[in-house]
């Protein structure tokens, strides 16, 4: 019992580290830049309030475990903001391979067991092959949308976003997981491009 205790603190505590880990996007009232913790927290809420957005079958419960992990190889490989990936859309395969180190490390922490339903958590996530992760994945790219639009422009003004690149990088994804919701969102964003 005290040794799996001890295992499962050492991944809260290596966790808490995801705080000082600074993210591209700001808070909503465009103040600071948030931290990838607070983002996680965010995110989370987006998936309780916006639970009626989900497709059938998609379980929420699932869809906040994965968004509460799936920023943790940050703390290794910190923020890679979509829009500063040089059009590419996805990560880079030496940013994708460093994030598999980094979930290595970071779930190798826990216990056999979390380690493995954690790990297995984050790998769904990222492969956004099921409903549940592609709803999670949908709410990851629609929560920087939306700072965006609060708080000025926000990354679009730092990267000179077009509205044709948020459709590809962005609105695809969001579309993909909650199409209704990427309509909304489509809308509130397009007079911001002009």
């Amino acid at each position: 019992m005290s040794d799996r205790l001890e295992r499962q603190f050492a991944f809260l505590n290596e966790a808490d580290r995801l705080k000082h880990v600074m993210r591209a996007t700001t808070l909503v009232d465009g103040s600071r830049p948030e931290n990838s913790g607070e983002h996680s927290w965010h995110l989370a809420l987006y998936a309780l309030v916006l639970a009626d957005q989900a497709g059938p079958g998609v379980n929420i419960d699932r869809v906040i475990r994965m968004l509460l992990i799936h920023d943790l190889v940050e703390i290794d490989v910190g923020d890679v903001p979509i829009h500063a990936q040089n059009g590419q859309a996805h990560a880079s395969v030496e940013t994708q391979a460093a994030e598999a180190r980094a979930a290595d490390r970071i779930f190798g922490l826990l216990p056999d067991d979390l380690r493995h339903d954690l790990r297995a958590l984050w790998e769904e996530f990222e492969a956004a092959d099921t409903p549940d992760a592609r709803f999670a994945k949908s709410l990851d790219r629609v929560q920087p949308v939306m700072a965006n639009l609060m708080s000025g422009g926000g990354t679009w003004a730092t990267y000179n976003v077009t509205f044709d690149q948020l459709e590809t990088r962005v609105g695809s994804k969001i579309a993909k997981g909650a199409p209704a919701l990427w309509e909304w969102v489509r809308e509130k964003a397009r007079p911001w491009f002009g």
